[in-house]
């Protein structure tokens, strides 16, 4: 599949789910897409703005209504909450704005916003400005990556294909990467709170 067909087929819808979840490297593509003229810049920007304003927002809201439950089920989320808790004590508003551009805290920042009980109104506020700067800075990374491209190669069109190819193994692989790396912070979090409450017991003894 060209990168051509790839857009014309997925583009906005491709936009749209990535957005709603983690998707820089989809709309970094998509900016890619539209300086090639396979997509509109102002639509993938628009359509980013929602998708990452919305995903987070639901992400919060899910927090809100379930996060002790999802706090005792996931002892890696909850270090994450007092980390977000520790942060959000120091710069309060400005982390609800940044936290879609820190590794790692993405989706758990807003769920531990959430279960923080960050104010409804202020988060809305903030997170819609941090959506809007990130749509732009995202996309429009890939909007001047295409430029550089076209100086350095000349006509993309020809080169579309290894492109695409690049882009896609790109991508996969920091899935993997997020994967594994999420995986041994989760078996970190268990180990350490099974010899936190290994230890209670010596605790109560020795009181």
């Amino acid at each position: 599949m060209t990168l051509t067909e790839f857009v014309s087929d997925y583009g906005y819808a491709a936009v749209l789910v990535g957005t709603l979840l983690e998707g820089e490297s989809i709309l970094l593509l998509a900016g890619f897409a539209a300086h090639q003229g396979y997509l509109a810049i102002e639509l993938v920007l628009l359509i980013a703005f929602f998708g990452g304003t919305v995903g987070d927002q639901v992400f919060f809201w899910i927090g809100r209504r379930w996060g002790e439950p999802l706090l005792e089920r996931f002892p890696a989320l909850k270090a994450r909450t007092t980390l977000v808790g520790t942060l959000l004590r120091r710069w309060d508003a400005a982390l609800v704005f940044a936290i879609r551009f820190m590794y790692g805290l993405r989706i758990a920042g807003p769920v531990a916003m959430g279960a923080l009980g960050v104010s409804r109104g202020r988060f809305a506020v903030f997170n819609a400005l941090g959506a809007a700067v990130w749509a732009l800075l995202i996309g429009g990374a890939g909007y001047l990556l295409g430029q550089s491209l076209e100086v350095l190669l000349g006509d993309i069109q020809e080169y579309e294909g290894l492109l695409l190819a690049i882009v896609v193994v790109a991508f996969a692989l920091v899935l993997i990467a997020g994967r594994v790396r999420r995986a041994l912070k989760r078996r970190a979090a268990v180990r350490a709170l099974a010899a936190q409450q290994a230890r209670q017991p010596e605790q109560v003894r020795l009181d």
